[in-house]
């Protein structure tokens, strides 16, 4: 049998192991939040700078550097490759999202712009809604983001005008349109009744202050059990049995 000496050894080096690794998450976590939080607040400064016009967003190197700054893009719009997206949520609401590309001025390429929210019809789902979608060229306001987001589906994109997701590259080859690698939130008004109430783009650094508190909390029960085991407990014995030193 493990003496009683190697017996508090090894539980001393699994307590201090243990605590050593939970408070290394927790603190792992923390650190996540502070650069979520810095991420923030680059999103924020990004929402106050001035809109990119169309031929900034033509001439970037990388789209993506303009992610959540203001877009005041010129184009038409290219109507018969219109998609509604499926299950989307605005304000507390199930829908679909409209999604139209919009071909740029000047140019052949062209960006998905995320139009607005509209209800479905529950009694036949198969039904879409009629959006008027004006022809010639147009100005759209909004905010440059990421290609719509996507949502769990079973097998493949799907095609036609109601769908899960928007696959880019397969996207742009079904349409033949060069297709920028962001897209338009658009903003303002809609006289097609499209709800814009986009939500606001945020890093989830909530879950890593509560992944960081619940670290802690581990490290801390580890040495709380360990005092109880190896301290507390053995002396409340000693004490009930008589054999207390004092």
């Amino acid at each position: 049998m493990m003496s009683a000496r190697l017996r508090i050894a090894v539980v001393t080096a699994a307590t201090v192991f243990t605590m050593a690794v939970t408070a290394s998450l927790g603190f792992w976590q923390l650190d996540r939040a502070r650069q979520k939080l810095d991420l923030q607040d680059q999103i924020n400064q990004r929402a106050n700078l001035p809109a990119w016009q169309t031929g900034d967003l033509l001439q970037a190197s990388d789209p993506m550097a303009g992610l959540h700054r203001p877009a005041q893009l010129r184009g038409e719009w290219v109507a018969d490759a219109s998609v509604f997206l499926d299950n989307r949520q605005m304000a507390t609401r199930n829908g679909f999202i409209l999604v139209t590309p919009l071909r740029l001025t000047g140019s052949q390429r062209a960006v998905l712009v995320q139009r607005g929210w509209v209800p479905r019809d529950f009694t036949d789902r198969s039904r879409v809604p009629t959006i008027d979608t004006p022809s010639g060229e147009v100005q759209v306001e909004g905010r440059l983001a990421p290609p719509p987001g996507k949502l769990y589906q079973l097998g493949e994109a799907g095609t036609g005008a109601i769908r899960q997701n928007i696959d880019l590259n397969a996207f742009a080859q079904e349409t033949g349109l060069d297709l920028l690698v962001v897209s338009v939130q658009q903003a303002g008004d809609s006289p097609e009744g499209l709800l814009r109430e986009w939500p606001r783009a945020a890093v989830g650094v909530d879950k890593h202050h509560g992944y960081a508190f619940q670290w802690f909390g581990l490290c801390a029960l580890a040495g709380l059990l360990y005092v109880w085991f190896q301290f507390i407990s053995p002396r409340r014995k000693r004490i009930s049995h008589g054999t207390d030193a004092r």
